[in-house]
């Protein structure tokens, strides 16, 4: 086991609002009578009555909409994939940044059909891109160190990591943006995201583990050998940030600042899939009062995470066996806050349609 210890990262963490309680009281009541008194029988829109009260609550408004929706994608490399935990080269991750930047790429077509404005980051590529294509780059160093040895990152990089992704969340805030999600592209990013879920869900490896971009039996065996022994190395921590310097990515901590700024912010955020949610595992042990602001798009088929899920508490809109990352989960529910919005704004009510409501047997008006 090591004998080091990361310091505690120089980190300042926002305070954010919890919604639902308090002052929000009459809010919700007015909400809920609001969804309740649509012309529709009572709880029939399901899901979405959930997703209108949440989006309601966070905008403070009986009339919510979804205004220049987004999703950042942040990519960067990891120093662990030198023990061999993928099956794809370190180099991949450059190139599907270049995939992205043209236009190419899943999360480019699901975005489109969305009419989902996308932006891609350089959060610590370690091959070389060309930077003219509108990638913005916030490149903290060519990829991580191999977590194995070391601490992934310095107390220094990991806070400019966090407020690389603060600042791209106030950028699109600033232009209109109040609904957005995140993705992530980088080889070997399963391995962080499983042994940050170790950590911060108190689990053992082998629940956290799974095939990634496509291991093998023999591949999955190995990578839970490296993560197990990789946490042996680093003692477990009471703090957040140094959990996430050791194990995390420079997308991964792009993420969990973005995260916090997102519900600074008050906007709706659409969480993704395993590496998305293990950003906001770190994220919600900061500040719980994240999830207050989350949808969460989907469960993803990849090993371990909808523990991640009940961990959090959280109940996902879709399950569609995804497990690409890209945020390609958050372009397929985003059209779903849409609707959600909709709903609640455009529907009429039972009085102002002249719909008569329904009727008891005794003939008492519900």
């Amino acid at each position: 086991m090591s004998t080091s210890s990361t310091p505690l990262v120089p980190y300042s963490v926002p305070t954010l609002t919890a919604l639902g309680g308090g002052g929000d009281d009459a809010l919700v009541a007015r909400l809920q009578h609001a969804i309740d008194t649509k012309t529709k029988p009572l709880g029939s829109l399901g899901m979405l009555e959930d997703i209108a009260l949440r989006i309601g609550l966070i905008q403070q408004s009986l009339r919510p909409v979804v205004r220049r929706p987004v999703i950042i994608v942040f990519a960067g490399d990891h120093g662990i994939a030198a023990q061999g935990v993928s099956p794809f080269p370190q180099a991949v991750t450059a190139q599907m940044v270049m995939n992205f930047l043209t236009g190419g790429a899943a999360i480019n077509a699901l975005s489109r059909a969305a009419r989902i404005e996308l932006e891609v980051v350089d959060a610590g590529v370690a091959t070389p891109i060309d930077h003219a294509s509108g990638l913005v780059v916030r490149s903290v160093a060519p990829g991580t160190r191999d977590f194995s040895i070391e601490p992934a990152m310095s107390a220094s990089e990991l806070a400019e990591a966090m407020a690389a992704g603060q600042e791209r969340v106030k950028y699109h805030a600033a232009l209109g943006t109040n609904t957005i999600g995140f993705g992530e592209m980088g080889i070997a990013n399963t391995s962080a995201a499983a042994c940050l879920m170790s950590r911060f869900c108190d689990l053992p490896i082998d629940q956290c583990v799974g095939r990634g971009t496509g291991l093998d039996d023999a591949g999955v065996a190995h990578k839970r050998a490296v993560l197990g022994a990789a946490l042996a190395h680093h003692p477990a921590s009471s703090d957040p940030l140094t959990t996430l310097a050791i194990f995390g990515g420079f997308e991964i901590a792009m993420m969990t600042g973005a995260y916090l700024a997102a519900a600074q912010a008050r906007m709706t955020i659409v969480v993704d899939g395993f590496i998305a949610t293990a950003a906001l595992l770190a994220a919600h042990a900061l500040a719980p009062q994240v999830l207050d602001y989350c949808v969460f798009a989907h469960a993803s088929d990849e090993a371990g995470h909808r523990l991640m899920l009940n961990h959090l508490g959280a109940r996902p809109v879709l399950s569609l066996g995804l497990r690409l990352g890209e945020g390609t989960g958050a372009a397929l529910a985003i059209p779903l806050v849409h609707a959600a919005a909709a709903f609640l704004s455009e529907m009429a009510s039972f009085e102002s349609a002249g719909v008569s409501e329904r009727t008891d047997p005794a003939g008492h008006v519900d």
